[in-house]
């Protein structure tokens, strides 16, 4: 409850539990135990409001290469996409799957931890789409070793294409699609080819894709039907994976 409400991980309300600062009806709460609708729930004395845990919210963030998501409590000058977020979403937010910061793109954040928990294992079966920009053009041969999805550490990803996509200069574009890839996989598998990459975003996460309109650096929240749509990915990569 308290992870839905993003107020906490479950492994942070454990600590909580633990030290003695959760209540429920009067009582010292236990790990495990069970709240309904009708409990009340303090934390270290004060009631915990849940008026607005049954809507799920999950904002679709571009993100620029170099620039933080950040945190909404944030005391830098630059708190990043996640600090200009409406705090009535939530007061901890957590991203899935996030690109390195040298790189970008698509960024998913939900302040709804138990969704971000079943979000993340749904990434590595949901395919993803990324552009990476390369110093000059692919061979054939480095094309192919790419679609095998061989990594360094010995697993491979699923690579479903990696095909040419325009360019300017000596600069070449690719656009790579794989199943349950990150980004930091996919920065490695281009550079296992001697490819040198300067640039790798993420334009699609399941069935969630990059808006165009969407400038570098804003945000905006799933609409219900999109957010329904990636809980039934979700829920068929679950039911297919091994």
């Amino acid at each position: 409850m308290l992870a839905q409400l993003g107020l906490a991980s479950r492994r942070e309300a454990e600590v909580w539990i633990r030290a003695g600062r959760l209540t429920v009806n009067g009582d010292k709460a236990t790990l495990g135990v069970r709240v309904t609708p009708a409990d009340q729930v303090r934390l270290d004395g004060r009631v915990v409001r849940r008026q607005a845990a049954a809507e799920l919210r999950v904002f679709l963030c571009h993100r620029s290469p170099g620039q933080t998501l950040g945190r909404p409590d944030a005391e830098a000058a630059d708190a990043g996409i996640v600090g200009r977020l409406p705090g009535r979403a939530g007061r901890r937010f957590v991203a899935v799957s996030p690109m390195p910061r040298i790189d970008g793109g698509l960024e998913l954040v939900t302040s709804d931890g138990e969704l971000a928990m079943r979000l993340q294992r749904a990434a590595h079966h949901l395919v993803s789409e990324f552009s990476v920009r390369v110093r000059g053009e692919l061979t054939e041969v480095q094309r192919q070793s790419i679609l095998s999805g061989l990594l360094d550490r010995g697993t491979s990803l699923l690579v479903e294409s990696c095909e040419a996509a325009g360019g300017e200069g000596s600069n070449r574009w690719y656009g790579l699609s794989a199943r349950g890839g990150s980004g930091k996989d996919v920065r490695q598998l281009f550079e296992r080819q001697a490819a040198l990459v300067s640039r790798v975003l993420r334009t699609r996460f399941g069935p969630v894709v990059l808006d165009r309109a969407l400038a570098r650096g804003q945000f905006r929240e799933l609409t219900r039907e999109e957010r329904d749509v990636l809980l039934a990915a979700m829920a068929d990569s679950r039911s297919s994976s091994p």
